[in-house]
Protein backbone atom coordinates (compact mmCIF):
# COMPACT_ATOMS: atom_id res chain seq x y z
CA UNK A 1 0.00 0.00 0.00
CA UNK A 2 1.85 3.10 -1.32
CA UNK A 3 0.69 6.62 -1.43
CA UNK A 4 3.79 7.41 -3.40
CA UNK A 5 5.68 10.78 -3.34
CA UNK A 6 7.95 8.52 -5.07
CA UNK A 7 10.16 11.61 -6.26
CA UNK A 8 12.45 11.33 -8.88
CA UNK A 9 16.06 12.83 -8.06
CA UNK A 10 18.78 12.61 -5.98
CA UNK A 11 16.87 11.56 -2.67
CA UNK A 12 13.47 9.54 -3.53
CA UNK A 13 10.86 9.11 -1.48
CA UNK A 14 7.84 6.68 -1.06
CA UNK A 15 5.38 6.66 1.68
CA UNK A 16 3.61 3.52 2.74
CA UNK A 17 0.52 2.98 4.31
CA UNK A 18 0.53 0.76 7.19
CA UNK A 19 -1.04 -0.22 10.51
CA UNK A 20 2.35 -0.86 12.22
CA UNK A 21 4.71 2.13 12.76
CA UNK A 22 7.89 1.41 12.06
CA UNK A 23 11.29 3.65 11.40
CA UNK A 24 12.08 4.63 7.57
CA UNK A 25 14.38 2.52 5.30
CA UNK A 26 16.84 3.18 3.01
CA UNK A 27 17.35 1.29 0.34
CA UNK A 28 20.51 1.00 -2.05
CA UNK A 29 20.47 3.53 -4.69
CA UNK A 30 18.83 6.44 -1.90
CA UNK A 31 15.23 5.63 -2.09
CA UNK A 32 13.98 6.21 1.72
CA UNK A 33 10.53 4.38 2.63
CA UNK A 34 8.49 6.44 5.18
CA UNK A 35 5.98 4.42 7.08
CA UNK A 36 2.83 6.55 7.81
CA UNK A 37 0.08 4.63 10.10
CA UNK A 38 -1.84 7.91 10.83
CA UNK A 39 -4.32 7.35 7.84
CA UNK A 40 -4.74 7.92 4.24
CA UNK A 41 -5.02 11.94 4.60
CA UNK A 42 -1.67 11.81 6.48
CA UNK A 43 0.13 9.45 3.72
CA UNK A 44 -1.09 11.97 1.29
CA UNK A 45 -0.35 14.91 3.05
CA UNK A 46 3.02 13.88 3.67
CA UNK A 47 3.61 12.51 0.02
CA UNK A 48 2.18 15.77 -1.57
CA UNK A 49 4.72 18.03 0.54
CA UNK A 50 7.53 15.43 -0.60
CA UNK A 51 6.21 16.08 -4.20
CA UNK A 52 6.82 19.55 -4.05
CA UNK A 53 3.80 20.97 -6.21
CA UNK A 54 4.58 17.53 -8.41
CA UNK A 55 2.53 14.72 -8.97
CA UNK A 56 1.53 12.14 -6.06
CA UNK A 57 0.72 8.43 -7.27
CA UNK A 58 -0.82 6.17 -5.85
CA UNK A 59 -0.19 2.32 -5.45
CA UNK A 60 -1.76 -0.69 -3.38
CA UNK A 61 -3.94 -2.87 -3.10
CA UNK A 62 -7.55 -2.76 -4.08
CA UNK A 63 -8.63 -1.60 0.14
CA UNK A 64 -6.30 1.24 -0.22
CA UNK A 65 -7.03 2.25 -3.73
CA UNK A 66 -11.09 2.36 -2.48
CA UNK A 67 -10.23 3.95 0.69
CA UNK A 68 -8.82 7.41 -1.30
CA UNK A 69 -11.81 6.68 -4.19
CA UNK A 70 -14.30 6.79 -1.61
CA UNK A 71 -12.66 9.96 0.10
CA UNK A 72 -12.59 11.73 -3.25
CA UNK A 73 -8.95 11.96 -3.44
CA UNK A 74 -7.82 10.75 -6.98
CA UNK A 75 -7.80 13.40 -9.50
CA UNK A 76 -6.69 10.80 -12.29
CA UNK A 77 -6.42 6.96 -12.92
CA UNK A 78 -4.86 5.79 -14.77
CA UNK A 79 -5.36 1.57 -15.00
CA UNK A 80 -3.13 -0.81 -16.32
CA UNK A 81 -4.31 -4.34 -16.81
CA UNK A 82 -2.01 -6.60 -17.64
CA UNK A 83 -3.87 -10.42 -19.40
CA UNK A 84 -3.06 -12.66 -16.32
CA UNK A 85 -5.63 -14.26 -13.83
CA UNK A 86 -4.11 -15.06 -10.21
CA UNK A 87 -6.92 -16.86 -8.80
CA UNK A 88 -10.36 -14.72 -8.35
CA UNK A 89 -8.54 -11.62 -7.67
CA UNK A 90 -10.27 -8.21 -5.63
CA UNK A 91 -12.56 -5.91 -7.94
CA UNK A 92 -11.18 -3.05 -7.22
CA UNK A 93 -14.95 -0.90 -8.08
CA UNK A 94 -17.17 -3.67 -5.84
CA UNK A 95 -19.22 -1.30 -3.71
CA UNK A 96 -18.40 1.89 -5.70
CA UNK A 97 -21.02 4.07 -7.22
CA UNK A 98 -18.07 6.08 -9.43
CA UNK A 99 -21.00 8.73 -10.87
CA UNK A 100 -22.20 9.35 -7.36
CA UNK A 101 -18.87 10.03 -5.96
CA UNK A 102 -18.10 12.59 -8.95
CA UNK A 103 -15.69 10.95 -10.75
CA UNK A 104 -16.54 10.02 -14.86
CA UNK A 105 -14.59 8.18 -17.36
CA UNK A 106 -12.53 9.80 -20.69
CA UNK A 107 -10.65 7.61 -22.60
CA UNK A 108 -6.88 8.78 -23.70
Amino acid sequence: MIPSGCRRGPKPRCFVLTNHPRAPITMDGSTTFHFVSEGIHAALKRATEAANGRDVRLGGGVATIQQYLRAGLVDEMHLAIAPTLLGSGEHLFAGLDAVELGYRSIWH
